[in-house]
């Protein structure tokens, strides 16, 4: 019985479950695509700065579709080298460039069209920042690190309890009379 797995997502043996790391490909790719198609949207206003971010939400969505799905790039030349060095970089960098890059559109015109497009790039990000911090342990492993008696702070305290002299002077030895 083999395990499929796919040689491109799976190349780092990071703990990270391989359904969890497709779907955060797939939020990305989807999310990048729907970020274009509301930059448009975004992009059929009167005012200047609506239109600067729906410019800049295009390109976040066409950032977003090319490092998460070069497949999708196929007409341009370069597109496998940036999916390729897009899976080299650790997920920390990645999520932090979506949620980044996500927010400049949201914070130029807040809008449903910024809202929806940005928001799905940064859930993106926002999952990346959830496969940085690991899988989680099972119930008894927690368990037994909770129950656990810290030796080395009990041994700290003991140790700083020796240290310190808490001689109380004598009170009838006082020259106060």
């Amino acid at each position: 019985m083999s395990n499929i797995t796919s040689p491109t997502l799976d190349k780092k043996d990071d703990g990270v479950a391989w359904w969890f790391k497709f779907l955060t490909r797939g939020v990305g790719t989807i999310g990048g695509i729907v970020a274009m198609a509301t930059g448009v949207v975004s992009c059929i206003t009167l005012t200047p700065i609506c239109l600067i971010a729906g410019v800049i939400q295009i390109l976040i969505g066409f950032v977003a579709v090319m490092l998460e799905a070069p497949c999708c790039c196929q007409f341009i030349d370069f597109a496998d080298k940036i999916g390729k060095f897009s899976e080299e970089r650790p997920y920390w960098q990645k999520g932090t460039l979506y949620v980044i890059i996500s927010l400049f559109p949201i914070l130029m015109c807040i809008g449903l069209s910024t809202v929806l497009g940005s928001g799905l790039v940064f859930v993106t990000g926002v999952l990346y920042g959830l496969m940085v911090l690991g899988k989680k342990a099972d119930r008894e492993t927690m368990l037994s690190r909770a129950s656990k008696d810290d030796i080395e702070l009990q041994t700290t305290l003991i140790t700083n309890e020796e240290k310190v002299d808490l001689h109380v002077p004598d009170s009838q030895s006082g020259g106060g009379k």
